[in-house]
Order: C-alpha cells, then structure tokens, then sequence
C-alpha cells in the first residue's frame, strides 16, 4: 500500500486553506518527501506526521513556493535528533542553492545530507521500489517524479495448502525459485501469479505538451492545476497548466486517476468549474486539500 499526504495543494501565495506545495509519499519503511514550501515543518504537526520519518527530499525545482521550507524542516530534523542521512534529489543546480540557503542563517546542530543532482532522464534509484525523473517545460528546469512499485509474486494459498507446502518452502516460490517436494518440483508459476506493481505519477509546474511518456498508465497521477481554460494563455504564459490540460494529460496517458494541486489563490472560494472543466475530459479527478489522505 502506498499512502500520500498532501501537505500543501497552494501556488505561490498561500491561502488559509492552502500551504505551498508539499506530497508526503510513504511505501513500507520509507517516507518520501516531494517538494517542501514554506510552512511545511507546521503541516507535518497539522497532519500528525513525524518529520523525522522523511528518507529523501525530492524537489521538482527551485521556485519558492517549493523550497522555501527546507531550512526550517532541516532544522526540525536536527532539534528532534533525526539520525539518518537525508537524501536529496533534485535538478541541476541543486547543490548550488541548497548551500545558498544553509549560508544565509545560523543552522544550529549538524544532520547528515547527501545532495544528487539528476541530469538524465528515466529511473536515478532503485531498491523495493523505483524512482524516475523526467524533464518538464517550466521557466527554470524542472522535473516530474514517478514513483514505481516492483512487480510482487503473490502465493495462491488454495493451492499452496492443497500441496502441502508450509514454512520456509514457501519463501523458496515466493523469491521465483522452484521447489522440490520429494520427487515433484512445483514451479513459482504453478502456484502463484505476478501483481503489477503500482505507479504513482507527479507533474508539477509545467506548460502544456505531450507528457505521455511520463504518466503513462499511472495509478494516480498527480497533477499542477494552476488556472482554468479561460485564462489557458495566462498559463502559458507563465508555463502552467489549466485542468482542462491536467485532464487532457490523464486521459491521453491512460491514467486511472487525477489528482489536482498547485491551484492558484484566485479560486479560493469556488473550485467547481475547474473541477467541472477537468471532469469533463477525465471523470475520475478530484482537487487535492491540505492534510487529504489518499491510498494507492
């Protein structure tokens, strides 16, 4: 099960509803922190979410919306005696303005970071689960994020019962290795099958193009709405996306869901035509609130 939080759905000027952008993405033992606006340490609080549960920090770019809370989360980290090494990804640069940040103020204590610039395209780490970055179209370099689960091998327990086979023999098959039983050898397929792993999709600052590639047969993806139709080229001007775009990207990308943030101050108190717009090229979309939960 993949669980997300989203801890801020805003665009660059916060809303009492909406905080700056940050998706806390939790699969197993590790947390995934994308992107970290100001006030992000507060919402960990809000959402009653340990901080220090963070492995990495994945920053789409550096506008910011989406990176000014970094030195007050750090900061938290160190004061809550986080003993880990954060891992931080991020665009070309990205080491140039993290120590930018850090030199501005007296950072008190020590934590350990570890800095990856991505400068190719497709999957940066691999272990239970894979991650991909891919180029957008933004004023400063920006990336999406794709979060893979790996293909599991699920054990029929029917059949397994109906062989006999208990304990560690069953580990045996679940690793995709055959087993002899006496004089039998039962394969991994005779008495399981492979359940695709899950894709988690997240698009945020862009201007319009063919994103396929990226999102293609997502789970969930989720997507920067930052104004509707009637302001497309407003949005193009400033290399965003109307919900009208969003859904188009779903649609096209055969994704199963629709997740949108990054919505502008503008629609703070009236959602449903952009709702409406994205809904009617992609039914299956909802807009992203502060603290929401979502399970994939």
């Amino acid at each position: 099960m993949i669980d997300l939080t989203f801890l801020g759905t805003g665009q660059a000027v916060p809303t009492d509803r909406r905080n700056h952008s940050a998706i806390l993405l939790k699969y197993e033992d590790e947390c995934i922190l994308i992107d970290c606006g100001e006030g992000t340490q507060r919402q960990f609080r809000k959402a009653k979410l340990n901080p220090c549960s963070i492995i990495k920090l994945l920053i789409t770019h550096w506008h910011g919306d989406h990176i000014l809370g970094i030195p007050g989360l750090l900061q938290t980290l160190v004061l809550n005696g986080y003993n880990k090494e954060l891992e931080i990804f991020g665009p070309v640069g990205t080491k140039k303005y993290l120590d930018a940040i850090l030199n501005m103020f007296i950072f008190v204590g020590k934590i350990k970071i570890k800095i990856y610039e991505i400068e190719q395209e497709g999957p940066f780490y691999e272990n239970s689960f894979i991650l991909e970055s891919y180029k957008l179209k933004h004023s400063t370099p920006c990336l999406a994020y794709v979060f893979r689960e790996k293909d599991k091998r699920k054990i029929e327990i029917s059949k397994i019962k109906k062989l006999g086979i208990k304990g560690k023999d069953i580990g045996v098959l679940q690793k995709g290795n055959n087993l002899k039983l006496g004089s039998q050898i039962i394969k991994p397929e005779e008495v399981s099958y492979m359940e695709k792993g899950k894709k988690i999709c997240i698009i945020l600052d862009t201007g319009f193009f063919d994103m396929r590639k990226i999102a293609e047969n997502a789970d969930l993806l989720i997507a920067e709405s930052t104004y509707t139709k009637e302001l497309e080229e407003k949005a193009s001007e400033y290399s965003h996306m109307t919900a009208e775009q969003a859904a188009q990207t779903a649609k096209s990308s055969n994704a199963k869901k629709l997740i949108l943030t990054h919505i502008s101050q503008r629609y703070e108190k009236d959602e449903k035509e952009m709702l409406k717009e994205a809904r009617k090229t992609f039914k299956n979309t909802e807009i992203a609130e502060d603290l929401m939960k979502f399970k994939v």
